[in-house]
């Protein structure tokens, strides 16, 4: 004979069970949930310190590149904050010429070196300092496209330069792997009139970690 008084105690016995099971793995997830969280916030302040480190290095490298090149004779122009160096077109270049000028040459005999120098003085220097990016800038006047490829033809000229047997300087072979060359064209240059100034060649350094993209 069946015994239905059985059958609502298994079925409260039943959720029981289930609401034990779900219980645990509420807990489980739970725990999982923290330890992510734990491990992303730990993820985020070494992100933080790197970051800290970095501009400090950033700082320093600045600062000894603006005190470097204020004890010589050399006829550049240096960002104190960004550490960007910028050589005037007419020392250079002839106007709208992309060959580069005895005078020219000349000046980048004298700073590429120093400039090498200092990038290989410290290893903390050499090992964080991935790229020596060499930029070509032009004015407003004239096409977008034309100052484009005046611009590229600029900071090749000068790249050519560098890697030639003309110079020749102690880091050069340590030096030349980490140059890229780009034309910035009239991005940078003053858009209602023509700012000689915008008609430049600039020398700007990448550490590791940081993208191409925030150098603008």
């Amino acid at each position: 004979m069946l015994n239905f008084n059985q059958t609502p105690v298994n079925i409260e016995e039943e959720q029981t069970d289930n609401s034990s099971f779900y219980l645990a793995i509420g807990d489980l997830m739970s725990g999982v949930l923290m330890v992510f969280a734990l491990l992303f916030i730990t993820t985020l302040l070494q992100l933080q310190e790197a970051k800290e480190q970095l501009s400090q290095e950033r700082r320093i490298f600045v600062g000894e590149l603006v005190g470097h090149l204020k004890g010589n004779e050399i006829d550049v122009k240096v960002n104190e904050e960004t550490g960007e160096v910028s050589v005037r077109e007419a020392i250079l270049f002839d106007e709208g010429s992309a060959q580069l000028k005895p005078e020219g040459k000349a000046e980048l005999s004298k700073f590429i070196p120093l400039y090498s120098q200092l990038i290989f003085s410290h290893p903390d220097f050499e090992r964080e300092i991935s790229r020596v990016i060499i930029e070509g800038h032009t004015s407003s006047t004239g096409s977008y496209e034309a100052n484009m490829e005046l611009s590229l033809m600029r900071a090749l000229a000068v790249t050519r330069y560098i890697f030639s047997s003309e110079l020749q300087f102690a880091s050069k072979a340590q030096l030349t792997p980490k140059i890229m060359a780009a034309g910035r064209g009239e991005i940078e240059a003053e858009p209602e009139y023509d700012n000689p100034g915008d008609r430049k060649v600039v020398f700007r350094f990448q550490f590791r970690g940081e993208e191409i993209g925030t150098l603008d």
